[in-house]
């Protein structure tokens, strides 16, 4: 097995991953290095929780100038929620290894003049919403001339037609030898098109097989049949049939979500909750609690939880099955990363097992019925 030494990465930023217990690079991690230090763009597709954010984060900062007093790197994301934690992720490392670089978020809840200040610490390094980012590009407060590496993170999302403009008119504005990559948990045809218009003989790194699961394998995933008007009382006893430490629990509604949040509180669980309505401070408490281990539960629209990265989640439950179909992809892909296992419940009612099937078919998984009988869950 490859260590991060021999794939180039600095004894100070190893010892820094090996701290956090993350000693061989993933697949992506590997692939992904000598081509983004050698300055080439990079289209890279790896399953969610293969740690893309690594991925180009390690060979962007092996190639970062100490003595530049200019952004040298600009990420873009589709969250404000992924904006902070890729942020943090850059912190990190750079502390870590005694850098002396700084990193800076920018989005669009933040207060622009407090963020034009902080402009003037001079980062090295920037992650932001594209809205924000082009805002303060045309306001002449974010000099993007020296940008060196152009980061664009969860592609798919990205490249859809609400982003799509705000990232060629960004891109537009860098120069025009500015190095360009890509990370995504799934690239189709359409997505792979526009990243031709906006890279340069671009090099393809797709970790999956070819029949490979676009969910890792290291996640279980099951099914439970219940009445529409008994899926958060089934909620409450799959909760106490697992006792799991770290739970996600996914609800397509707010009204759903507060009944179930109000139901699990009742019956003594740890738990929060993130919605839409949210101010900026709740959600950030909630991540905080549910990452520290304070709360057991979090509770999540997908609007809300978009974006979020939170390691060691050993469960992820389904009170509703999403709208779309990819989206069952993004929720599985919340539990078993970085090679831990994981287990994804779906609460269901008869006519959505059509449903399940398309997910089989699609995500090339197996989905197994299970029930609920004396507190357990069993097979059906």
């Amino acid at each position: 097995m490859m260590t991060f030494e021999e794939l180039g990465v600095s004894k100070a930023l190893t010892a820094v991953l090996n701290k956090r217990n993350i000693t061989a690079p993933t697949p992506i991690q590997q692939r992904a290095y000598q081509p983004v230090t050698k300055g080439t763009d990079v289209i890279g597709c790896s399953s969610t929780g293969s740690g893309k954010t690594l991925a180009y984060l390690l060979p962007v900062i092996a190639t970062m100038q100490p003595d530049s007093k200019y952004i040298q790197t600009l990420i873009l994301v589709p969250t404000q929620e992924l904006a902070v934690q890729v942020c943090n992720e850059a912190e990190l490392l750079f502390k870590g290894a005694q850098l002396p670089y700084k990193a800076l978020f920018l989005i669009g809840e933040g207060n622009i003049n407090r963020q034009i200040e902080s402009l003037k610490t001079k980062p090295a390094l920037v992650v932001g919403t594209p809205a924000r980012i082009l805002q303060l590009i045309r306001q002449k407060k974010l000099r993007v001339h020296d940008v060196k590496t152009l980061v664009i993170d969860e592609a798919d999302k990205l490249m859809d037609k609400t982003y799509c403009e705000q990232i060629f008119a960004i891109r537009k504005s860098l120069m025009k030898y500015t190095q360009v990559l890509m990370f995504s948990a799934s690239i189709d045809k359409k997505t792979r098109q526009i990243a031709n218009q906006i890279t340069y003989h671009a090099v393809v790194l797709d970790t999956k097989q070819k029949n490979e699961s676009l969910i890792p394998k290291t996640i279980k995933h099951i099914f439970i049949v219940t009445d529409r008007r008994e899926r958060i009382e089934t909620l409450r006893k799959i909760a106490k049939a697992l006792n799991s430490d770290k739970v996600m629990v996914f609800i397509n509604t707010r009204y759903d979500l507060e009944e179930s949040y109000q139901k699990l509180q009742y019956h003594h669980y740890n738990v929060a909750a993130l919605s839409g309505n949210q101010d900026k401070q709740e959600k950030k408490t909630a991540i905080e609690h549910f990452k520290s281990g304070k709360v057991q539960y979090l509770l999540a629209t997908d609007v809300a939880a978009r974006g979020l990265q939170i390691d060691n989640v050993e469960t992820v439950i389904n009170v509703n099955l999403p709208e779309e179909s990819k989206e069952y992809l993004h929720r599985a892909g919340r539990c078993g990363r970085n090679g831990q296992e994981g287990l994804c419940v779906s609460i269901i009612t008869e006519n959505e097992l059509n449903k399940i099937k398309k997910y089989q078919k699609e995500f090339k998984i197996n989905v197994v019925q299970k029930r609920l009988y004396n507190g357990k869950l069993v097979a059906k």
